[in-house]
């Protein structure tokens, strides 16, 4: 399956029901172009990220939250805007504090992608698998996906920054 951003994925934004029907459509094109067990997608408000979508939500809720920035991973993946490839479950460890759960979800290696706007890092789309199933091709196949997050985090941020103030 030849999955595109720009001719096949693009045209979900104008469709009615968003975010959910673009998270939808990008977890089945990044299922059918490399796999995967786990999709989330998080969005970047402070030192956080916050989960705005979760295949699992049972294990990964919705509106959870992880201090990310100032970690390993937060370095590279949030402040250096590039993308982490784990192999295996000792690229988990590395980056992830919850490296136990997913282990005991079977899952072994992981696909972050930064999602980029006018030059920061304004969340992440990531995918796992049981391990040794990602290899670096596996990386290219699925970063075109990530830019078409842009309209819905900086929604998601605008509307948790919105009820910050309502709140204060």
């Amino acid at each position: 399956m030849t999955i595109t951003a720009s001719q096949d994925l693009l045209p979900i934004l104008a469709e009615p029901g968003q975010p959910e029907t673009l998270y939808k459509a990008l977890e089945k094109a990044s299922h059918a172009l490399v796999g995967h067990e786990l999709f989330t997608l998080l969005y970047v408000d402070g030192q956080d990220v916050a989960r705005v979508y979760s295949s699992r939500p049972v294990e990964y809720p919705v509106s959870g939250r992880k201090l990310m920035g100032p970690t390993p991973w937060g370095d590279l993946v949030l402040k250096q805007k590039q993308p982490f490839l784990g192999r295996d479950r000792e690229g988990i460890r590395w980056a992830f504090f919850d490296h136990a759960l997913i282990a005991s979800m079977g899952l072994g290696s992981v696909i972050n992608l930064p999602v980029l706007y006018d030059g920061e890092a304004i969340g992440t789309f990531n995918i796992l698998a049981p391990e040794h199933h990602y290899q670096e091709a596996d990386v290219a196949r699925v970063a075109p996906l990530a830019p078409l997050l842009v309209p819905a985090f900086l929604n998601a941020r605008a509307e948790a920054r919105a009820a910050t103030t309502r709140s204060a």
